[in-house]
């Protein structure tokens, strides 16, 4: 099964998802718009893969507080990982690499605040995001069921 997500881990750029949070779910209703190339493949945190994702880093699979980023490779999680995606799906959104000049530790403060906050403030949602025939290629598991 490692075998299996270090390949995928490999050949794609990644990004985890709480599927129940509706800031989540939102941010995954923005990438699939604006990541015309579905450069980045979406996976939910409370699916399968995604729980075989995190367990292959160590990560919580019951208490999820982070949007987790693997690009070439490379974890990322907090600000660094939503400022590594805003940088790859061009302009405006590139600006976001302006970001970076403020220190992690301020960002990644900020980041927490919301992240352990969104229940509370966006609420959760029964209605997860699915692949639909429009937006398929964004999601992982029919990237992986398809190739």
């Amino acid at each position: 099964m490692q075998n299996k997500i270090k390949h995928i881990i490999q050949q794609h750029d990644i990004i985890l998802f709480d599927a129940i949070c509706v800031i989540c779910n939102g941010w995954a209703k923005f990438l699939i718009k604006h990541d015309r190339k579905s450069k980045f493949k979406l996976v939910s945190a409370q699916s399968p893969l995604g729980e075989e994702i995190l367990q292959h880093y160590g990560m919580s699979t019951t208490h999820y507080t982070t949007m987790v980023v693997i690009f070439n490779g490379q974890l990322y999680t907090e600000s660094t990982a939503l400022i590594k995606v805003m940088q790859h799906l061009g302009l405006p959104f590139s600006l976001m690499n302006l970001a970076y000049l403020v220190p992690s530790s301020i960002r990644d403060f900020l980041y927490r605040r919301v992240a352990l906050n969104r229940y509370q403030l966006f609420g959760t949602t029964d209605n997860c995001l699915l692949p639909s025939a429009e937006n398929k290629s964004h999601f992982l598991e029919h990237a992986i069921r398809d190739s």
